[in-house]
């Protein structure tokens, strides 16, 4: 991927639903010091708290990007969009895009990029092959995160991962497999953007042998019960072949996102199929912890809610942005 302009105006688009908005709440979150605002169309209903800046503001105070901060169901890039991505140009910002629709099938933005001199960014596409996956045992340690649902904090929870182990002393590298994660790391593969059948394979090359103590952190993509995108969540999670899962959750969602026909299964069967599908290439992985959103419930139903699911499934249960993941840092690292 090539470096991208800092630092970033992010644009929402009409955006109606938050958990559409992850991107730019987790550049907000993740690298603020390369986000100097917002900026969206007039029917949009969710703000992230930034400034809101146009396009010519934003280039006037330095930025030299407007990142698409929208992952949206079906990752498209609407025409309603373009005016504002051509003012953006128009400005002489680089447009950056991690939807599936790329930048560079509208010919008008293409045009106007060269008549600018800007660039457009589709992160989520490469030019790299990937190999078939083969299931050989690597090096080096591995955690997956893992999900009962879409965009209820994989990506959060990896990043707040690997900080802990840094905190404690441990060698550990953030593995991006999402458009978010690509733009806070740097770097990483763009896993639902791979063709099928080298899924798991590119999750092989994402995390390659390495030092024995030296924990990668995959980030998760999907969800084993999602009707539509279970099949990108297998392949990845087979070629991680994590040494430790972390279930991600959030307990006010009973039905996957947007299926109201699909229920999320009690979190002891959420395990079970995620342990019993990561065996396919590890026999020895382990849960380490439940990572939890809890951000719905107030101090005492969220302590009761930890101490019982907890007790459930015999592994600590913590929210990254709420008391860290502290104590699933300890089991990873052996520490009782």
């Amino acid at each position: 991927m090539p470096e991208l302009r800092k630092p970033y105006l992010l644009y929402l688009g009409d955006c109606q639903q938050p958990t559409d908005a992850k991107t730019a709440y987790g550049l907000r979150d993740w690298c603020p010091d390369n986000v100097l605002g917002e900026w969206s169309l007039p029917s949009a209903t969710v703000r992230i708290g930034l400034p809101r800046l146009s396009p010519a503001d934003a280039a006037a105070r330095g930025a030299g990007s407007l990142v698409i901060g929208i992952a949206s169901v079906g990752g498209q890039v609407p025409d309603r969009w373009i005016p504002d991505l051509e003012a953006a140009i128009a400005a002489g910002l680089d447009v950056v895009s991690g939807m599936h629709t790329r930048l560079t099938s509208f010919p008008t933005l293409v045009a106007a990029a060269k008549r600018h001199g800007v660039r457009l960014v589709d992160v989520r596409h490469s030019d790299q092959v990937f190999p078939a996956g083969t299931g050989r045992k690597r090096s080096g340690l591995r955690i997956a995160t893992v999900g009962t649902d879409c965009a209820l904090g994989k990506q959060y929870t990896a990043l707040a991962l690997t900080n802990a182990l840094h905190a404690r002393g441990a060698k550990a590298t953030f593995r991006a497999t999402g458009q978010t994660g690509i733009m806070i790391a740097g770097s990483g593969i763009a896993i639902d953007a791979v063709i099928a059948d080298f899924i798991a394979g590119a999750a092989e090359v994402l995390s390659p042998d390495n030092d024995p103590d030296h924990f990668d952190v995959i980030e998760g993509q999907g969800s084993l019960f999602h009707p539509a995108y279970a099949g990108v969540t297998l392949g990845l999670l087979h070629g991680s072949q994590p040494d430790w899962i972390v279930l991600c959750h959030d307990p006010t969602r009973t039905t996957i996102e947007y299926r109201p026909d699909f229920p999320i299964p009690p979190l002891s069967e959420a395990v079970a199929q995620y342990l019993q599908a990561a065996r396919i290439t590890n026999r020895a992985v382990r849960l380490a912890g439940v990572s939890i959103n809890s951000s719905s419930l107030s101090d005492n139903e969220w302590a009761a809610y930890r101490t019982r699911v907890s007790e459930e499934l015999g592994v600590p249960v913590c929210d990254p942005l709420r008391g860290g993941l502290d104590p699933i840092v300890s089991v990873v690292l052996g520490v009782s």
